[in-house]
């Protein structure tokens, strides 16, 4: 792995795609274990998580359904700390165990949004499972339900995250350079 560049910034090595896909194994037979007698929906949030759920299917060994939302909070590098909703699940999840599948969870601000549009639903349960997590900054009052790799606070891209558009299809993960 070698150092890539971005628009203007320059990203270094931080994870190679044999401890992500090593990560994203776990998380898929774990859920398969407690799940494995019900078909749960996977509910991916879009864009950065297309690799990671793609992935997490080919692992998931169990029945299962799948859908799609899409929230948004990112401008260049920064969280805005203002989500918005760019898309809504399209299917029901009445009484049904919904997971939500995240590639990355820093600040939460996302989850909490999410939150906040499921919490009239009624499902029979309702979990998290993200690929990456940076504890440093996570400090919401919910739970992470399922963790693949906690990574430092840094801005990230490859394995589906980007910047500004650019660097979703590198399979390993970088961070941003520090001058």
């Amino acid at each position: 792995m070698s150092q890539i560049v971005i628009h203007d910034k320059t990203f270094i090595p931080l994870i190679k795609n044999e401890e992500i896909q090593k990560a994203v194994s776990k998380i898929a037979l774990t859920i398969n274990e407690q799940y494995k007698n019900e078909t749960p929906i996977f509910v991916g949030v879009l864009s950065g998580v297309f690799m990671f759920f793609s992935d997490f299917l080919k692992n998931y060994p169990g029945k299962c359904e799948v859908s799609f939302l899409k929230l948004s909070s990112y401008d260049g590098t920064q969280s805005t700390g203002n989500v918005t909703t760019e898309l809504d699940i399209s299917t029901d999840i009445t009484n049904r165990h919904v997971i939500i599948l995240e590639d990355i969870v820093d600040t939460g601000n996302t989850l909490e949004k999410l939150y906040q549009l499921l919490k009239n639903k009624p499902v029979k349960s309702l979990k998290v499972a993200s690929l990456f997590l940076k504890p440093d900054v996570f400090k919401k009052d919910f739970q992470i339900d399922y963790v693949g790799i906690c990574i430092p606070n840094k801005f990230v891209v490859g394995y589906g995250l980007d910047y500004n558009g650019l660097g979703r299809n590198y399979t390993n993960l970088y961070q941003l350079k520090e001058d």
